[in-house]
């Protein structure tokens, strides 16, 4: 008795699909095997370095406060000086 044609082309879909199945199977099982495993014990947490970024960030912030606070000192010391001048050659 043949099978009519509907029923061969679900067989072969379905052995193809159990092909391509096993065929990623098999490549998701080589990735994870290459490549080498560093222990827990010798990798740093990822809140240590989370911690030492933000501590880096946080002196940047303080050298970057302390050059614009310095800046805007001289800023207004140069007006000021610059208005006592301008108000001494007013008054000669």
């Amino acid at each position: 008795m043949a099978l009519p044609p509907v029923w061969s082309a679900v067989r072969v879909a379905i052995l193809s699909l159990s092909v391509v199945g096993l065929l990623s199977v098999r490549l998701v099982g080589a990735g994870q095997d290459s490549g080498s495993v560093i222990p827990a014990e010798s990798r740093p947490c990822v809140d240590c370095h989370a911690f030492e970024f933000m501590q880096r960030a946080l002196q940047d912030l303080k050298k970057t406060a302390y050059n614009l606070d310095t800046r805007t000192e001289t800023l207004l010391l140069r007006a000021e000086k610059r208005g006592l001048c301008d108000c001494f050659h007013a008054i000669h």
